[in-house]
């Protein structure tokens, strides 16, 4: 194999690892924007809507960034950020740090909102509030899934890396040109 294309390669070990990571924080991720919620079952922002899970949910969604932008960081650090497939892989880190910073504002907007809406005087204010609180919490959930679905992209850049390393191993195990064939018994050949 050429020396060049094996210093493409990011070694098996390495790539499980970081499959391994990128997926428990896309599932993580994942069942955030999910199970998240602000409207009741009937689609609507409940009367007196809980501040403190509200902003929990801004807090939850502060660590799981704060993990995405880690994993991000730490890939950035590694030499295997320089290869084609690391290079794919780090642009989709770097969406998936960018959207998972995004939410937790969003959710503690939400949060905030849900303080002001019982000491709103008007319906009008009131309304407004309600709005701002739909709109915030569902933006928080957008950016929880699109960072779920940068990692799951890296993730599965790395696992095509694996299947082209399976691809590449037996030629790996050459160690140079084939043998010639042995020369047939008998002299000259017509």
């Amino acid at each position: 194999m050429r020396p060049d294309i094996h210093r493409e390669l990011i070694p098996r070990d390495d790539a499980l690892h970081l499959i391994r990571a990128l997926n428990a924080l896309k599932d993580e991720t994942y069942k955030a924007a999910h199970q998240w919620e602000l409207l009741d079952e009937d689609g609507h922002v409940p009367a007196a809507p809980s501040y403190t899970l509200l902003v929990q949910h801004a807090a939850d969604a502060q660590d799981l960034s704060r993990d995405v932008l880690r994993l991000a960081a730490d890939f950035a650090r590694s030499p295997h950020h320089t290869t084609r497939v690391g290079e794919t892989v780090l642009r989709h880190l770097a969406t998936a740090a960018a959207m998972s910073s995004h939410a937790a504002p969003h959710f503690a907007e939400t949060a905030e909102c849900a303080l002001s809406l019982p000491r709103s005087a008007n319906s009008t204010d009131r309304h407004h509030l309600t709005n701002r609180m739909v709109i915030d919490h569902a933006s928080a959930r957008a950016f929880l899934r699109r960072t779920s679905e940068s990692l799951r992209d890296a993730a599965k850049e790395l696992d095509d890396h694996l299947g082209l390393q399976r691809f590449l191993a037996p030629l790996t195990r050459q160690e140079g040109p084939p043998a010639p064939p042995p020369p047939r018994p008998g002299g000259r050949h017509r």
